[in-house]
């Protein structure tokens, strides 16, 4: 454990608090030794800097650290794996803490994916008072290791049924049911796009389903693309562009992610999860440019790429969705690179049908840190889509607003009274940051489950915000 609820001891190394406005004030009632010291140090209280004071025989005192803020969520992320291995806890001398963020940072600080490496050292241990704050950043710290743990995980060991297997654990450990329709079979329950793109694969091709909460309450259903490994079937991909393609079920490992949270938290909704889960390979009976597909909607698709599969699979299980005439349905999805080329690795792009609620969510992402960014669901390139051979086609004219194509694409499947959210996403971390380093990612979770709260327990977010 990294971080532990329970009351610290004085013999926990204490670590005060600061930022840049705040050091001089609270620097000031320092002896003059400790001032002239973390002078000579050139710590001023810049976020993600620490400087360590040692007593009078040499031992570690006390650690001073900056932060952007205290309610930052990686607010001491950069201190785990920097800080000499022991017990710490947060000082009085600072500014005052908020355990939510103080947990969360802290113990996402201390991530790191060891299945086959183990870690180079030795994290160090806070010690926290047990409070609701701490206990709900952990649960989310918690999360978000299972969502970066699953996107980390190779191919080779996170295949369909690996991932239907993590999938099964989250609805045991919540008390959900939990369901899967392999092979063959989506053929007989109505599943011929996923079928499609999955049967090349030995890894035969599936549907995921999770139910979980009362049928008083409202239904909300996420849907998560789970192409295992995409190496982009016969318009196969290039070296460069397979390279990271284990990540390609990022979608469903975030739906995973934030359902896990949901349950946990017991939010008054019915959640439905849908994971479509297949390989895009190649064999002798894959699909193939210029095929049309039939899908459970009815629409027949003509198949102008077969390395744009994630949004074929998609189309069956949000076909199936709306069946149920969910009060919310929320898709996420490692789709396109056009989102990439537009937003860059951090920011997600959102689709929404609706202008006010794509900007509310824009904002909360904004104050959360776990940002993502409105994307026009254009009508006016629906005709990019349109094909002279079947009812749409799975690719644009050209490489212009390629994410937008996706967006329409999918939309075609959710009728226009149906509320939902399309998030393309990237699900990996190209550069580190602490807390975040190199490799899977969850994103969207924490605004997503924000939103949630706010709109489906808004008084228990007032409670929590008294």
């Amino acid at each position: 454990m990294t971080v532990t609820l329970k009351k610290p001891g004085r013999a926990a190394v204490p670590i005060h608090l600061t930022d840049r406005a705040s050091f001089a004030k609270l620097s000031g009632k320092l002896p003059e030794a400790q001032k002239r010291w973390l002078a000579t140090l050139g710590f001023e209280g810049a976020p993600d800097s620490h400087a360590l004071i040692a007593d009078a025989e040499g031992r570690l005192e006390a650690v001073w650290a900056g932060v952007r803020s205290v309610a930052h969520p990686f607010a001491l992320a950069a201190l785990p794996r920097a800080l000499p291995a022991g017990m710490y806890r947060l000082g009085e001398a600072g500014l005052a803490p908020d355990d939510e963020a103080a947990a969360h940072s802290w113990d996402l600080g201390a991530y790191t994916f060891d299945l086959y490496k183990p870690a180079k050292r030795e994290s160090a241990e806070l010690l926290l008072a047990p409070s609701a704050g701490a206990t709900r950043g952990l649960l989310i710290a918690a999360a978000t290791a299972a969502v970066r743990d699953l996107v980390n995980t190779p191919a080779e060991h996170m295949g369909p049924v690996e991932l239907a297997e993590a999938a099964r654990m989250v609805a045991e450990q919540h008390g959900a049911s939990f369901t899967q329709t392999v092979g063959d079979a989506l053929l007989k329950a109505g599943f011929p796009a996923i079928h499609t793109v999955g049967r090349a694969s030995t890894r035969a091709p599936r549907l995921i389903e999770l139910n979980w909460g009362q049928a008083r309450h409202p239904l909300l259903t996420l849907v998560g693309k789970g192409v295992c490994f995409d190496s982009g079937g016969l318009d196969i991909k290039s070296a460069d562009g397979m390279r990271l393609m284990k990540k390609d079920m990022g979608g469903a490992a975030n739906v995973l992610g934030l359902a896990s949270l949901i349950m946990a938290l017991k939010l008054p909704v019915r959640l439905q999860v849908l994971v479509p889960a297949v390989d895009n390979a190649i064999a002798g009976n894959a699909f193939r440019p210029g095929d049309v597909i039939k899908t459970r909607a009815g629409l027949h698709i003509e198949i102008g790429n077969t390395d744009a599969e994630g949004r074929v699979i998609l189309c069956d299980a949000l076909a199936y969705a709306v069946e149920s005439k969910p009060a919310l349905l929320i898709d996420l999805a490692t789709l396109t690179g056009a989102a990439r080329i537009a937003l860059g690795s951090q920011l997600p792009a959102l689709f929404c049908r609706d202008m006010a609620q794509a900007r509310a969510l824009v904002d909360r992402g904004l104050a959360l840190d776990d940002p993502l960014w409105h994307l026009p669901l254009w009508a006016g390139y629906h005709g990019a889509i349109e094909s002279e051979l079947a009812d749409i086609v799975n690719t644009g004219r050209n490489a212009l607003g390629g994410a937008i194509h996706a967006a329409n694409f999918l939309a075609d499947f959710v009728p226009a009274e149906r509320e939902w959210l399309h998030i393309d996403l990237f699900s990996w971390n190209d550069s580190a940051r602490p807390g975040r380093p190199v490799g899977g990612e969850a994103q969207t979770v924490r605004t997503l489950l924000a939103y949630l709260e706010a709109r489906f327990a808004p008084g228990r977010v007032a409670q929590r915000n008294d």
